[in-house]
């Protein structure tokens, strides 16, 4: 938790670990460690675990605890850690949160409570009542609308981070450029803010983002942590060179919905020993696996594993 005391330092490019299931639909926390140690082998700049790459929503908060517990023990304070904690339902992330700071966690990842459609003191008072829970725990708040069917307002990311010391920042997962731009203005420069769109990530950092948190970390770490280290280091063409780059393996992601697309790639390459995917989804069908090999191949020079 040596991150804990200044959130500041949580910068550049956080990998948002899938979580492993084995074929018969189990937590499969060796091939979590196997993950989470590639990741750090790879050059990432931190963990994150247990946001919609993850499938929290299909997990039992148990098995969530289990997974941060397997990855802290791997982590071992070598780089920032930032489980995801939030549930639809306020006691989970109660609760969630309470294991993620107990077993080190540097901040807690909380994402918009999802399906019921709170209105923005709804959504005030959700993330008032974590943030007084746990004081000394820096709080990072999680938009990402297609998947909750919420949008946090800037303005109530403003008064929640001007309320509460603990709330440090975002994690912005909206294609609407303008909600960053809207909600640094709202908050100041100080807030942190990480993008959880791919082709954003690089495009925020013009911004003053602290860097990204990206599903695309799963597949090929070592370029996107170095995407970050290229703008940081003042090559800015070097940077966008790598974000066009990219492309083909962003499409790849998306080609069926998020983890499945990148677990089956994972499993190609040896990482994990099942692609399983929880239901509601399902692994790719025959025709996305079709389109999922032709952006592999366009991509393959950046990947981090032979196929």
């Amino acid at each position: 938790m040596k991150f804990r005391s200044d959130p500041s330092l949580i910068r550049g490019s956080l990998a948002p670990v899938v979580t492993p299931f084995t074929n018969h639909g189990g937590v499969d926390l060796d091939g979590l460690r196997t993950l989470v140690r590639w990741q750090i082998d790879s050059g990432s700049h931190g963990i994150s675990l247990g946001g919609s790459t993850g499938e929290p929503s299909a997990q039992s908060v148990a098995e969530r605890i289990a997974a941060m517990r397997a990855a802290a023990e791997v982590i071992d304070d070598q780089l920032p850690f930032l489980p995801g904690t939030g549930s639809a339902k306020l006691e989970e992330t109660l609760e969630l949160t309470a294991a993620a700071q107990d077993l080190g966690a540097d901040a807690a990842l909380v994402i918009t409570p999802y399906y019921a459609r709170p209105t923005q003191d709804g959504l005030y008072r959700w993330y008032a009542t974590v943030a007084k829970e746990f004081p000394d725990l820096p709080l990072v708040v999680y938009n990402v609308p297609s998947r909750t069917a919420v949008d946090i307002a800037p303005e109530t990311v403003g008064r929640l981070f001007r309320d509460f010391d603990n709330i440090v920042g975002i994690k912005e997962t909206t294609k609407d450029f303008e909600h960053f731009s809207r909600t640094f203005h709202a908050c100041g420069k100080s807030l942190l803010m990480w993008s959880g769109i791919e082709l954003l990530c690089l495009p925020l950092l013009a911004l003053g983002g602290a860097g990204f948190i990206s599903a695309l970390t799963n597949i090929a770490p070592r370029a996107v942590s170095r995407m970050y280290e290229l703008w940081d280091e003042g090559d800015h063409e070097g940077a966008r060179d790598l974000h066009y780059r990219l492309h083909p393996l962003v499409d790849l992601l998306f080609v069926e919905t998020n983890p499945a697309p990148a677990k089956w790639v994972l499993k190609e390459a040896g990482l994990l020993a099942s692609g399983h995917v929880r239901p509601p989804l399902n692994e790719p069908t025959a025709g996305g696996l079709d389109r999922i090999r032709a952006l592999r191949t366009a991509g393959a020079d950046l990947l981090d594993f032979d196929f």
